[in-house]
């Protein structure tokens, strides 16, 4: 497993790292014996980053990683945690909260869940105008001095917030949506993330199932919950036309010897050392493929030929709902 280095003067990470929300929520049932075995296997190929979120099935994917990693030593893996929104027991989301209060109240019950002394990367996942982003970065540094973080990033800030956090504390990642369907940082964002020598940790680097090649328009159902039933990108003629830009990248993908996600995933990486993807596999066999895209070599050429395929704007719709994209500090640049 190749490296890539996390932040300006962070440590050393696999160069893709595990997301494991799927494993507990949004998409549907999940097998638990399956989640923990994946988590094993990719830990075993060298995957280093795991990625949680404390909601994520309002604790239960926190739990889950604490059980996989019984058997595997702290040092060998990189735990990211995302906090701040509140859900009620129905699962629903009832608002954000990343006060300094709330900082300390949810990183003392994500140490109990994981089972550790201590989280390596901590960050709100979304950033709202009630509580400046100077006092929640604040406050986990506090918990960075106390030994409790190793780690500070955001996740979907825009430029101006970045930077205002980063004169606060360093940060070392920029979480944000970034695939061949999702490109709007490349107007800014990922400039300033590179000024200031922050990684970009990439997630939905396969659109959330668009780009994996496997995708229908009939697979979802209200006989299975599934987030991505409101979201206006698998929606109508949106997921029509999404689809077919998948099936332009197929020729492309056949002429490398691989599939479309392995494809997508690899035009990710070669967008840039300092960008650090996170795959959402939620079982051996999805994980497997994704790991075979570590050996793809595109060129410039290749690179152009997808680019013409798929440019910057061709996506059919946002990637969230209308009132979840007016939550997006990134989506003002």
């Amino acid at each position: 497993m190749k490296t890539r280095t996390f932040g300006a003067d962070g440590p050393a990470l696999s160069m893709i790292g595990l997301g494991c929300m799927g494993m507990s929520d949004f998409y549907g049932p999940s097998d638990r014996q399956e989640s923990i075995a994946t988590i094993h296997a990719a830990v075993d190929a060298g995957i280093t980053l795991l990625d949680t979120g404390d909601f994520y099935g309002s604790g239960h994917n926190e739990m889950l990683i604490a059980e996989a990693l019984k058997t595997i030593p702290r040092d060998k893996v990189f735990i990211a945690v995302k906090f701040g929104a509140l859900r009620d027991p129905d699962g629903g989301f009832v608002g954000f909260d990343a006060s300094p209060a709330a900082v300390r109240n949810f990183l003392a019950m994500s140490l109990r869940r994981l089972g550790t002394d201590y989280i390596d990367l901590y960050q709100p996942a979304r950033v709202t105008p009630a509580v400046p982003i100077e006092d929640t970065v604040g406050a986990i540094k506090d918990m960075v001095q106390a030994g409790y973080v190793r780690h500070i990033g955001l996740s979907e800030a825009g430029s101006q917030t970045v930077r205002k956090a980063n004169a606060v504390h360093r940060i070392a990642s920029l979480q944000i949506e970034y695939s061949l369907l999702s490109r709007s940082i490349e107007t800014g964002i990922l400039a300033t993330c590179r000024e200031l020598g922050i990684t970009l940790n990439a997630y939905g680097v396969l659109s959330r199932g668009l780009l994996s090649g496997h995708w229908k328009t009939d697979r979802l159902s209200q006989d299975k919950p599934d987030f991505r039933s409101h979201l206006p990108r698998f929606s109508g003629e949106n997921a029509n036309r999404n689809l077919a830009l998948v099936d332009a990248l197929r020729p492309i993908a056949e002429s490398k010897s691989c599939t479309v996600a392995q494809l997508a995933l690899a035009w990710v990486l070669a967008q840039g050392d300092d960008i650090l993807p996170l795959i959402g596999a939620r079982s051996r066999q999805r994980l497997s493929e994704s790991l075979g895209a570590l050996s793809i070599s595109l060129d410039a050429d290749d690179l152009q030929a997808i680019d013409r395929l798929v440019p910057q704007d061709a996506v059919a719709g946002d990637r969230y709902a209308a009132d979840q994209m007016a939550m997006l500090d990134s989506e003002g640049g």
